[in-house]
This record gives C-alpha cells, structure tokens and sequence, in this order.
C-alpha cells in the first residue's frame, strides 16, 4: 500500500515542515476529511527521520487544527471544518469570546487612541509641520526627532545620546539592520535556546546558523558560550538581559559583567533587546553602557504605546553607524517622518507618561493575580512584565493542552515558536497577561488553564 509521504520544502526544523506539509495536502484535497495519517513509525522510516521528529509534526498539526489523534487507532484528518476556509490558528483574528494570551501586546486602554488622535490632530493642523512630516528625511531620522526620543529613554532610565541613535521601524527592523550590517550569510550567531521568534526569522533570512545556548535560571548559560567562544566564536550574541522571551529569565549583575568581557576577548557584537519594557527597578545595567563600544541596543514603542507604530530606536556605537545608514537605506530609504513625528508629539506629552504609568501599576496587577490562581503550578516571570512562564506538571504535552484551551476559549503559546535549533522544546506554556482585554477577562482564562490542569484523566495526552 503506498502511503502518503509529505513534501518538505521547509527551511526550519524538519517537524514543523511536515506539520505545513499537512497543511497544504489539507488545503490542496490530498487528504481528506476523516483519512488516516500514516504510522508515525512507517512515515519515520520513509522520510529517513527520527520517530520523534514526526510524533512532534503530527502534534503541532493538531495544535494548528488540522487533524486530531484518536486513542488507540491514530491521527485523522479533522472532518468538522465544513464551511469554514483551513486556516492557521496564529492567522485567524479573535472570535467572540476568545480570549487571547498568545501575543505580547500593551494592555487595552481608550489614553492610547485618545492620545494617538491628538498627536494626529495637531500634525494635520500645522500645514508647516504636516509638509515635514511627509518629505524625504535623513536615513537616521531628523535630529528633533533623535532629541524627543533619547529625551523620552532617559525619563524611562535608559539614558543615551541623540547622536547614537538612529530611528527605525519597531524593533524587529532593528534585529534585521544589524544583522544585515554586521554579519555574512554562512556566519554563526548565538542566542538563548529560547529566544524571541523574530530573531529566528531574521538570521533564517540572513542565512545565518543560529546556535541555542542553554538557558538557567539566570539566562543564558554563559559557561556554554565561554566554551562555543574557545571552539570557534560566533559573530554575535543576540541577547534580552532583563527578561528572556518566553522565559523571563533575567542575568544578574556578574554575568553581564562577564558578558562584556567575554565580548570583548573573543570580539564580539553584542545586540541587546530591550523592546520587552520593564520599570527601571527591575531592570540591570545595561550591555551597552557596560561594553559600548560593541553592543547595539533595541528598544520600540511596541510595548509601550501601541504595537502597530512600527517606531523604535538603535543604539548604535558610532564607528558603525554610517554602516547602519546604508542597511537602512538600502531596505526603505528611511523610516516614515510622519509616523516618527507622531510618537515624538505623543511622547513629549504627558500622557506617554500617564499612559506608562498606569501599564505598569496594571501589569503588576494582573501578574499577581496570575501568580495566585497558578501558585500550584510554579509560573514565573518578573513582577511588572507583560508575560508569565508557565512550565507544565510531568507528563502533560503542550501541544495537546493548547487544543484543549482553544476549544475552551483561550488561546495561549507553547514553547516551539521559541526553540533555537532541534532540541526538543519544553513543555510549557506562555501567558501574555496584557493582551486580555480586561482584569476580569484574564481571571476566567486562568480559571479555564488551572481546570484544565487539574482534569487529567480527561485530557488527550493521558490516553496517548
């Protein structure tokens, strides 16, 4: 009997290309509603792979909702999608009643469109300042424009200078023009094993090999990059120093220190992220003020005011800054002046203030409450952030859980989008806190979360 065998055309690991591949047949009629899926083992043995490789496609395709595993007999194609177009749950916007902890996004208030509309106001009201805003600018941004923004970090504790600064289009443009200006295709870079997925797409992009180190409790394990560095150094370390993504994870004061040495023994650059904001307590001295000369420093309005400003700020040593110029302008000329004047009049103002300071006092609020209704469960996570780790009881598989959740109305995020290389991803979940529209709505989706955690005998996973 020939089976089905999946075409692999995917670029990443080999078990998210066969969960695409499912996809695709899905889409394209080569499977249908209700047909089995071959042996995991029979498909394992043709493709040349490991069992587990599939065993984790088939169950990321299940995650998506495109097939489902039947106790005992297999994996079958999903046959309840009559009517509705397949598509990928990370695609699909909110349904009623869906509430959605799986994007890191600032917590809904009406300052932050009230705000953004007076900002706009202002700009369309002035025929001066409106023509400025809609001509051709330095590929770093104006230097009013560099002024309000560094004026602006230094009031959120991150003090610099306006000329080391240059604007770009939210922090994932930053992580592209570095690694645009700093590296080669075929180069090594390192991360934390569990890293922000816009990294891993940038350096996919780039052709780079993207090494994971291990993570500790402290961050990343720099015992591992001390011994990478002795071997053959990579050209970069990506690294979030104040809270790892998914993890939270934090380095302490001597393992930044040690980090900058490191840095500058094996020379090294070092790009720090720090769009993922914290109060200035609960952050550490910065890369880039400890190893200046060699760091490049992410920050973005992402997190503060409003995800879809696309407007950040590079931190850029000055011997490369005419190197980030030209990445930038060879990708988009210049960052919109309309949008940058927009979020300079907006922040110049207090309610950037107001709005940040009431974020904070909210967050802290709802990642109590997080904390005491998942105490059993051990979370983690720092006290104002935006996200809470939340490692699962032995046994219990993500994936599974995931589909439990969305069928319950919560949507969250497991730690694959998050894995550096093959290594099996944990087993644990992501809450992003803010993105529940309300205190009210993220209380019933972690009643919905510690139900489901303590209904076992219930759950798929047991049964497998």
């Amino acid at each position: 009997m020939t089976i089905w065998l999946p075409r692999l055309d995917h670029d990443g690991p080999r078990y998210r290309g066969i969960a695409e591949a499912i996809a695709a047949a899905v889409v394209e009629g080569e499977l249908r509603p209700g047909e089995r899926l071959p042996p995991q083992r029979r498909l394992a043995d043709a493709l040349g792979v490991t069992v587990g490789t599939v065993t984790r496609g088939y169950a990321e395709a299940e995650r998506q909702g495109w097939v489902e595993a039947r106790v005992g007999s297999g994996t079958y194609v999903r046959d309840d999608r009559a009517g509705k177009p397949p598509e990928f749950l990370a695609a699909r916007r909110a349904e009623d009643g869906v509430i959605d902890l799986s994007l890191s996004l600032p917590p809904p208030h009406p300052l932050r469109a009230e705000s953004l509309g007076r900002a706009l106001r202002g700009i369309a009201e002035n025929p001066e300042l409106l023509q400025r805003a809609v001509a051709y600018q330095p590929d770093r941004g104006v230097p009013a424009h560099r002024e309000q923004l560094a004026a602006w970090m230094a009031r959120l504790g991150m003090p610099t200078e306006p000329d080391s600064l240059l604007v770009t289009q939210g922090g994932q443009h930053g992580i592209s023009l570095a690694l645009q200006a700093l590296t080669r295709p075929g180069e090594r870079i390192a991360a934390d094993a569990l890293t922000y997925p816009g990294l891993i797409g940038a350096a996919r992009q780039a052709h780079l090999k993207l090494l994971g180190m291990p993570l500790t409790e402290s961050g990343m394990d720099l015992d591992a990059l001390e011994r990478l560095c002795a071997q053959q150094p990579p050209r970069l370390v990506y690294v979030t120093p104040d809270q790892n993504n998914p993890t939270g994870a934090c380095l302490g004061e001597a393992e930044r220190e040690r980090l900058a040495a490191l840095a500058r023994r094996h020379d090294l650059w070092l790009l720090e992220d720090g769009v993922q904001y914290l109060p200035e307590a609960e952050r550490g001295t910065p890369l880039h003020h400890l190893a200046p000369e060699r760091t490049l420093f992410i920050f973005s309005t992402s997190k503060v005011l409003a995800g879809g400003l696309r407007i950040g700020t590079l931190v850029v040593p000055p011997p490369l800054q005419d190197r980030i110029g030209a990445a930038l302008r060879a990708q988009s000329w210049m960052v919109s002046p309309l949008m940058v004047e927009a979020v300079c009049r907006w922040v110049a103002s207090d309610e950037g203030d107001r709005l940040l300071a009431w974020q904070t006092e909210e967050l802290g609020e709802r990642q109590r409450l997080a904390r005491e209704r998942l105490a059993a469960f051990a979370p983690r996570g720092r006290p104002h952030a935006s996200n809470l780790w939340l490692p699962l009881p032995n046994g219990l598989r993500a994936a599974e859980l995931l589909t439990v959740l969305e069928r319950r109305g919560v949507r969250a995020s497991s730690a694959e989008p998050f894995c550096v290389g093959s290594e099996a991803a944990p087993q644990a979940l992501r809450l992003c806190l803010s993105a529940a529209p309300s205190r009210e709505a993220l209380a019933r989706a972690l009643d919905i979360i510690v139900e489901a955690l303590r209904e076992p005998p219930s759950l798929p996973w047991q049964t497998l």
